[in-house]
């Protein structure tokens, strides 16, 4: 299920802190993913109380994270919250094959970023940020760093899959894919399962995770009105 999975893996962040009341958990987390965190699950009623609790203490800058229905609902109960955004967290629990390329060294992380600024500059994940460990990619025949992806803000049991881009001028030829499978399979080991975030505007995107075997769960955020 969508919230033992991603509560699993927001309670195993460094400075996790967790809440638990009758019918509802929070875990609030500092810079996961770029954001301060609150993941929520439980009853709609008990969760709202809960983040009504929470959320003073912690600060308005952390965000509601959890099922969509559940962020939905929570959302309307809490005055000043409103939802941020809607998109997918999916995961595999299987090696999926048909990898390529492999782990950079720090020496390549400048062609990491300069990848990211002209191909993916919305990319949470970045070279040096807080989380991401360590960068694959994919070279094509001259050389040229062509597709990359992150290992970021992977915890001891879920893997997280994270940055990933394909220089503009070569998608649809899988390459994409090939350093999503080495990355997959690599973090897989000794983990329950690899997860990521995808935007459901990325047509192109999902329909490369679910072909791989990472199964759909919707989830959303919400934020404090004005933050």
């Amino acid at each position: 299920m969508i919230n033992d999975a991603l509560l699993q893996w927001s309670a195993e962040q460094p400075g996790a802190r967790r809440w638990d009341r009758p019918g509802a958990t929070a875990i609030a987390v500092p810079d996961l993913s770029r954001r301060d965190r609150l993941a929520i699950h439980g009853e709609p009623a008990a969760v709202a109380g809960l983040v009504r609790e929470v959320l003073p203490a912690v600060g308005p800058t952390y965000r509601p994270l959890g099922a969509e229905d559940l962020v939905v609902e929570v959302a309307d109960r809490v005055p000043d919250l409103e939802v941020a955004g809607r998109f997918a967290w999916m995961d595999v629990t299987v090696p999926v094959g048909g990898a390529g390329g492999g782990w950079l060294t720090d020496a390549e992380l400048p062609e990491v970023a300069a990848l990211l600024d002209t191909d993916f500059p919305d990319s949470f994940a970045r070279p040096g940020g807080r989380g991401v460990r360590r960068w694959a990619g994919v070279r094509d025949g001259s050389g040229r760093l062509v597709a990359v992806a992150a290992d970021a803000w992977s915890t001891s049991s879920v893997g997280f899959l994270a940055g990933v881009a394909t220089r503009a001028d070569l998608r649809g030829r899988g390459l994409a894919r090939a350093v999503c499978g080495f990355v997959v399979d690599d973090l897989l080991a000794g983990r329950d399962r690899v997860a990521l975030f995808a935007d459901y505007w990325n047509v192109a995107a999902v329909t490369t995770y679910s072909r791989m075997g990472f199964d759909l769960r919707p989830v959303a955020a919400a934020r404090v009105i004005g933050s």
